[in-house]
């Protein structure tokens, strides 16, 4: 464990940029953009860290709108994430604002005392975790080449330290039938629509076939031009996700099959297109004990996971298949008010108390990254779990 005086002096740090964190944070939630053009989000912490004395690169990883900043000297290397992108309609109900104020927080403490601990630590911001996976795109780009761990923290209803999250893929069902007059003759005319809602009912019938975990929903984008035309083109989309890739491969052909089947029946054609998805969260049991220490020591006592609640996916999970990493839930509200993408979370993101978690959580993770940087038998055990997987 770090010394106590060592704790003292990172907390220091991030008390001293509360107001600026503060206002960081609620400068981003009050102006939701969504993925790959989060311009201005982005270009706040790029001020907020020039400020500090740090120079952030901007575009980074091909990305317009991913960003780093990096500290210290050569050996272990730690980074912090950041995400910062919103929901379509929803604005910042995940609470992504304050995630980029904390990871900012985080870093600014560890840059302080990096080449004293003989290391360094960057800032990584990662652009479209909602849709798109900048995380992947900056993974492929060689962003974490060089990196030996990798921490955030999403805000939640409660405190979990290593919660599981669920790997996940999006398949768009394209159906292309043949117009007619729904009235004078309907006979002559292939219903899409028809195909793509009878897709919806086979996925239904296939959900006792599902392992525990898995969640498949969808929506339809397009069904049709008018009520008198029997329509030629329909189109939905849907997210599948499970616990681990390869139930998701299974289940993605098993939905795959039930739109080919619909399509089949109707007499209409079908397109399919795979979307890029994420992997599950691999936590990493070390790192994630030490984090939960430090937490603790900050006042919030946290368990693990909690099977009583769900989960989501996040392109964290490819970055923990990359190196070492962890993702710690923080509750910013009471347990059970709100959930992430509901209109209540919005607003606890944005609350006195999602502001102080926040302030938390980036005090736990910096005293876990200094861990990091000094504790060599630390960056074993986290290497060796990694492996393990």
């Amino acid at each position: 464990m770090i010394a106590n005086q060592l704790c003292q002096r990172l907390d220091e740090v991030i008390d001293s940029k509360k107001s600026e964190l503060f206002e960081l944070a609620r400068h981003i939630h009050g102006a939701p953009e969504l993925a790959f053009n989060e311009y201005r989000a982005s270009q706040w912490i790029v001020e907020l860290c020039q400020r500090s004395g740090h120079p952030a690169e901007r575009p980074f990883g091909g990305l317009a709108t991913a960003l780093r900043a990096r500290v210290g000297v050569a050996g272990p290397h730690v980074a912090v994430l950041a995400e910062y992108d919103a929901l379509p309609e929803l604005g910042h109900a995940c609470g992504h604002n304050l995630i980029a104020a904390g990871a900012v927080g985080a870093f600014l403490a560890l840059a302080s005392v990096a080449t004293e601990l003989g290391g360094s630590v960057s800032l990584v911001g990662t652009p479209a975790e909602e849709a798109g996976g900048g995380k992947i795109r900056l993974i492929e780009a060689g962003a974490f080449v060089d990196v030996d761990a990798a921490m955030m923290f999403h805000p939640f209803d409660r405190d979990l330290v290593a919660h599981p999250t669920l790997a996940t893929s999006w398949l768009e069902f394209t159906f292309l039938g043949r117009p007619a007059h729904a009235a004078i003759a309907p006979h002559e005319g292939a219903s899409a629509l028809t195909a793509c809602m009878d897709t919806f009912r086979l996925v239904d019938g296939q959900r006792v076939h599902f392992r525990d975990g898995v969640r498949v929903h969808g929506f339809i984008k397009h069904g049709g031009e008018a009520v008198n035309i029997i329509p030629e083109r329909a189109v939905c989309q849907f997210s599948v996700r499970s616990f681990d890739v390869k139930e998701l491969d299974r289940v993605r052909a098993v939905v795959e099959r039930c739109a080919r089947a619909a399509a089949m029946a109707s007499d209409v054609e079908v397109a399919i297109v795979s979307h890029q998805g994420y992997r599950n969260m691999r936590n990493n049991g070390p790192m994630a004990e030490r984090f939960a220490t430090h937490f603790a020591a900050l006042g919030r006592p946290s368990v693990m996971t909690d099977p009583a609640v769900g989960t989501g996916s996040t392109d964290m999970g490819d970055v923990s298949y990359t190196v070492p990493s962890i993702h710690p839930w923080i509750g910013i509200c009471e347990q059970g008010e709100a959930l992430c993408h509901q209109r209540k979370f919005a607003e606890c993101a944005v609350s006195e108390r999602g502001l102080e978690s926040m302030l938390t959580a980036a005090k736990a993770l910096a005293r876990t990254g200094a861990e990091l940087l000094t504790d060599a038998a630390l960056r074993a055990h986290a290497s060796a779990a990694f492996r393990a997987h």
